[in-house]
């Protein structure tokens, strides 16, 4: 069983008093925190799924969301407010798309959720920048020899989320089956959405 985390008591002194200054200046208060946590805790990953499945089908959705994709999440029903600015990486046939945090694990988590510990980890945020193709393969990816791997950094100041191609085989899916292609490790580029593996599943 895996261990629990028990913040130490000093930590948590330290966040109250943290929290009293910031509510006492007015800057923000222990509801809107609370509010911001719940937020945090609820997001998950089928938020950009349904992002990327609405731009499969909708070439004005998919053209905002490349535009803006802040917006684009803010127009799901997604709160954006305190969170970086996102953008929205498209592959094409020539070009794929992979995300790392070089520096920690910035992460589009309104959109996405909490990051794997994987995405943490300093093996993957240093190898994915120098042979992410071979970090790719790890993963089950192999992609092309001709086809260009551009690794971008999610940072603190703007967070990035893939939009992969849609696959073959998918004309005249409703949303929901799109949506039900994708999942987390497609909206950061380390694998790429497939019906045959889904329909293999549903086996």
């Amino acid at each position: 069983m895996a261990a629990t985390y028990e913040p130490r008591p000093e930590s948590v002194a330290l966040l109250k008093k943290l929290v009293a200054a910031l509510a006492a200046r007015g800057i923000v208060t222990e509801e809107e925190m609370a509010l911001r946590q719940t937020i945090a805790e609820r997001a998950n990953p089928e938020t950009g799924a349904r992002m990327v499945a609405r731009a499969w089908m909708d070439p004005e959705w998919r053209a905002l969301m490349l535009r803006d994709g802040t917006a684009a999440a803010e127009a799901m029903g997604v709160s954006m407010r305190g969170n970086p600015p996102l953008g929205v990486l498209e592959d094409t046939e020539s070009v794929h798309h992979l995300v790392v945090c070089t520096l920690c694990s910035c992460y589009p988590r309104a959109i996405i959720g909490y990051p794997p510990h994987w995405y943490k980890s300093a093996a993957y945020r240093s190898r994915a920048v120098r042979e992410p193709r071979a970090v790719l393969a790890e993963f089950g990816t192999v992609l092309p020899a001709q086809m260009q791997v551009r690794v971008v950094d999610s940072t603190a100041d703007f967070r990035w989320m893939v939009l992969p191609m849609r696959p073959a085989g998918t004309d005249g899916w409703t949303e929901d089956q799109l949506t039900a292609l994708v999942s987390r490790d497609h909206l950061v580029g380390v694998a790429l959405p497939s019906a045959e593996r889904k329909a293999a599943r549903a086996a």
